[in-house]
Formats: structure tokens, sequence, C-alpha cells
């Protein structure tokens, strides 16, 4: 019999309405993996609902079940590429992304162009040519962790470092270029109210970013560095999507994929019962990645909106032309209609596809990377220690604040 989760969303009363029938979302820090109840109360309640965000300007609509979310992510009448010129409400003070060149705020048949030559370097030939050397990776900073002995920071000496070099590898990041990178891609992933530090920590990694594009035009490679700038002499692309495009891999690479995988390892730990199955079934491995994918809360707020460019009815809502609308793919993996008991972690759940990674022609472009390295870390932990666990209470954990992507500051093992 299934019990309820310690990350299920508190029971929230319904939300007040800021006036006609607006709902104000602040965004507030939550506790480890507790699920937003703002989201749970607006899927349960009001499916499509009007909100405010704490910046920027006016109202936008919040779309939340499986469904209607998949219907607008792959709906031509919304646009990425109409919201380059418009202030939104907003979870951010500035924008994270750059606004142009950007595949995040360009639309078919530009994005499809864009997409096809990133595709080059994510082919399922390319991730197990990076698997080996991922492993390696991964034994060696355990290796380190080792020497260091016991409690030691699963983040610092894993979550941290792994994710980085992994992209970096994708990409053919020199080695002396990797370890600013970290303290960069935070200051960019923090929507904090200082759009200046944000700035600089754009400006240094598409310097880095660029250096390394204009050495694979002299020097050409097989990597993505190497795929991205033969399309650009070619002209496929421009320079500016080439340094875009790779900027945006790197950030979000490093960034999301190391506090998702410490997320993973946490739920664990947190439920010996799931980790001790882990280890008794190796095989299960891929399928538990995907429901912990679709389990974990890993943002905080919600992504990019989209910019209604007609009429267009959602769930029963009139969405007006000039209407920006956001999709909740952390909503819509709760929705109770397609995952039955939605807040289980259930590694024994049916294959019903999950949207962590997106969905239509803005899907993220690199979920077999993704899964590759959430698979070799768990893989190597479950294998080199048995004993792995928490090496103090769950609730001293501390979490980081005011970011997009959750995930723990530190999370100390002892094995």
């Amino acid at each position: 019999m299934k019990t309820p989760e310690a990350g299920a969303p508190a029971v929230a009363e319904p939300v007040p309405a800021g006036g006609e029938g607006v709902r104000h979302w602040d965004l507030e820090d939550l506790r480890a993996l507790d699920f937003d109840p703002f989201l749970a109360a607006v899927l349960r309640e009001e499916p499509v609902a009007r909100i405010r965000l704490p910046y920027g300007e006016g109202t936008a609509w919040l779309v939340t079940r499986h469904d209607d979310v998949k219907s607008v992510a792959s709906d031509s009448r919304f646009s990425r590429r109409a919201l380059a010129d418009r202030d939104v409400t907003s979870g951010s003070p500035h924008a994270i992304a750059a606004r142009h060149a950007s595949l995040n705020y360009t639309d078919p048949p530009r994005l499809t162009t864009m997409r096809r030559v990133v595709a080059r370097a994510f082919t399922g030939a390319g991730m197990e040519r990076l698997r080996p050397l991922a492993q390696r990776t991964a034994d060696a900073l355990l290796d380190e962790m080792e020497r260091h002995g016991p409690p030691a920071d699963l983040v610092r000496h894993l979550h941290g470092p792994f994710p980085l070099c992994v992209v970096g590898d994708l990409l053919g990041l020199p080695q002396e270029d990797r370890t600013r990178m970290v303290r960069w891609t935070d200051v960019i992933m923090a929507p904090a109210p200082d759009p200046a530090r944000s700035q600089e920590g754009r400006r240094s990694v598409r310097e880095v970013v660029g250096a390394l594009l204009a050495r694979r035009r002299a020097e050409p490679a097989d990597d993505l560095a190497g795929v991205l700038a033969a399309a650009a002499s070619d002209g496929e692309i421009s320079n500016d999507e080439a340094l875009s495009m790779a900027t945006a891999i790197l950030v979000s690479g490093a960034h999301a994929v190391r506090n998702n995988s410490a997320n993973m390892v946490y739920a664990l730990l947190t439920r010996p019962e799931q980790l001790a199955r882990l280890r008794a079934e190796p095989g299960l491995l891929p399928r538990a990645v995907e429901e912990l994918l679709r389990y974990i809360p890993h943002r905080n707020g919600v992504g990019l909106p989209r910019i209604a460019t007609e009429d267009v009815e959602i769930g029963g809502v009139r969405i007006r032309a000039g209407e920006a609308v956001y999709c909740s793919y952390l909503a819509a993996n709760r929705d109770p209609e397609v995952f039955p008991d939605p807040h289980t972690l259930d590694f024994d759940r049916p294959p019903v596809p999950h949207l962590s990674f997106g969905f239509g022609p803005h899907h993220c472009v690199g979920p077999m990377l993704a899964r590759m390295e959430s698979e070799v870390m768990l893989g190597t932990l479950l294998r080199r220690c048995p004993r792995l666990a928490l090496a103090v209470p769950p609730e001293e954990i501390a979490w980081q604040r005011g970011a997009l992507i959750r995930g723990p500051k530190s999370l100390p093992v002892s094995w």
C-alpha cells in the first residue's frame, strides 16, 4: 500500500484572486523536493489560469494539464519569436538567455535549421562515444572523494564537477577554461535582481566560447564546437547563432544536470526502500531515471512563455492574440489524469512519457546526454558505495535559494 510522499504539495486553500480572477504567484523558496502548492492548486482548481509573477508587466495565462501543455507547446500559433521584444510578467527581473540569435526566442523554420545543426552532436553514437569518458570522470571524482574520506559533500565531489566535465567533453572545451565556468553558470542561472552581474557572467562565458569557436574554424574537430563552427562557416547558421547555442548548452548542461542529479540522489537517500531496490535490480536504473525525472520538481516557477499570434481556445478558455502563455511542465508531470497517484515516486509506473525535457519544437536538445549522465552517476554510486547514506538528517540539508533550478547547496554523505 502506498503512502503519501514527503515531496507532495501541502493541501492549499484556493489561491486568492488578484482582481478579475488574476492569481499572484510569488515564487517563494520551497523546502527540499516539495511540490509547489500554487501549481498543485491551479492544476486542481483552474488548469488554465490568469497569473501575475513578481516581475514584468501585465498578466499571463498558465497552462497546467498534460494534454493542454502539449497542445500549446506544439501549436505554431504560439510564438517564442514574438516574445523577444516584449516585457511580460516573469519570475526574473532580467532575461536569463540572450533574446536574439537564440534557440529560445526562435520559431520554425529557422528554429528547425538551428536544431538540425545541434542534433549532429547529440546522436546515439555520439553519446556512446561520451559514455566511457563520462564513466572515467565519475570514477576519478569518486576516487578523490574516497581519498578525502567521509563525511564528504557529494555536490562538491561529484554533482558539481561531473556535468561540467561531460558538457566540456561534448563541446571540446579546454581543461583550463572549465573551472571558472562553474561560478559563472551559477550567476547566469540565478534570477536575483542584479542584471549587471548576470550580464557579466554571460559576457565572460561567451568570450570563452567565442574563442573556442574561432579555434575550431582554424582547427576542425568532431566535437560540438567543431560542428557549430563548420555550420557557421558554411552559412547554414550565423556566427551569433553558433555562439548563442554553444553558450546555452554549456550553461544549462553544467547547471541543470548538477542540480537535478543531486536531487535524484537526495530522493533515493531519503527513500531507503527505493535505493535498496535499485541495488538489487540494477537493470531497473534507466526506468528509475525516467521516473525520477518526472517526479522531481527540478525548477522554481516556470520557464519562458509564448505569445499567441491569434485567438486560440485551450482547455475551454479563449486566449486572445497578443497574450502570453506559460506552460508548466512540472504541473503536467503531476497530472492525475495521466499519472495516477502522481505525488508518489513509483518505479513500476507504466511508461507514459513525462514532459521534463519539454515538448514540441522547443523540446530540450540534449535529453540523451542528460539521461546518460544520470545513469552513469547513479550507477557508479550504487556500485561503488554500497552503504551510501546522508551524513546529516534530511532537515539539515541546505538548499539553494532564489535559483531557477532547485537543488541542494551541499549533500553531506557517508559510505
